[in-house]
């Protein structure tokens, strides 16, 4: 489904879905913490969560750390994001006012060491390039997954995808649930998700949320280069590791895939 909050952002935390409240399918907390400047929110959540910076100026703390992060835009920069387990106090100071913060949250009774992702540590890569007359080339960061966050039962990164283009795409499908949060840019832009067999357009800070099974895959309309947050929740013995593509499509992958007009 797709959750659409409509205006602007209030100052606080916007709620989408919340693990013991609206949504609670998704076993996960999700939101937008909009700060203003000299504010400061301070959480020791008896959960793991990860704090990524949208966009704006922010300080980070915790467990006697702390860094300084500032991004001017989410299309052009990788992220910073910290990443905590379950009781660990966290500080957040704004340094500019309208910062806007993703904040996710769920139950891990897991501990891990406490991380805040660089810019530098996300990787960053082109999938799609090189098929489909690029028409689903794209860029994919992932922040943190079973590889360099074991214990976490979170998964998370971020798409850029160009104007007039797909992404997560050819559609593929996984058990476990996950959320897209959008940004555009233009802020008037807008997109296409497919959820199973319907589509919803998306618009700027709408939100959609992926159950078990279900295929998914976007476009972003023409002259409107589309951003968005993916965050899937790992299952209890069943994590997130690789989707399953719908057969039917699973041969565009091919680089030697023949697209019209080119014939064979």
């Amino acid at each position: 489904m797709r959750i659409r909050p409509g205006g602007t952002f209030k100052f606080g935390f916007n709620a989408y879905t919340g693990v013991d409240g609206p949504h609670g399918e998704m076993l996960m907390d999700f939101g937008i913490l909009r700060m203003d400047e000299g504010t400061e929110v301070r959480d020791s959540d008896a959960m793991e969560r990860a704090f990524l910076l949208v966009s704006g100026e922010a300080e980070f703390e915790w467990k006697g750390a702390g860094r300084r992060i500032k991004r001017e835009s989410c299309f052009d920069e990788n992220p910073s994001c910290l990443h905590v387990s379950s009781g660990l106090p966290v500080a957040i100071r704004c340094l500019r006012s309208g910062t806007e913060i993703a904040v996710m949250r769920t139950m891990n009774e897991k501990t891990f060491a406490p991380k805040c992702y660089a810019p530098e540590e996300c990787r960053s890569e082109e999938r799609g390039k090189g098929t489909l007359k690029e028409t689903s080339t794209r860029i994919v960061r992932t922040i943190f997954d079973t590889t360099n966050a074991r214990d976490a039962n979170l998964v998370l990164g971020e798409v850029i995808t160009f104007p007039g283009k797909w992404s997560s795409y050819p559609p593929h499908h996984h058990p476990q649930p996950e959320i897209y949060y959008y940004k555009f840019f233009p802020e008037n832009g807008f997109g296409h998700a497919e959820l199973g067999e319907d589509v919803y357009k998306v618009k700027n800070n709408d939100a959609v949320l992926i159950h078990e099974n279900l295929t998914h895959s976007q476009a972003a309309a023409p002259g409107y280069a589309m951003y968005y947050i993916w965050v899937v929740r790992h299952l209890e013995n069943n994590p997130y590791v690789n989707p399953t593509f719908v057969p039917e499509h699973a041969w565009v992958m091919d680089g030697n895939a023949v697209i019209w007009p080119d014939r064979k």
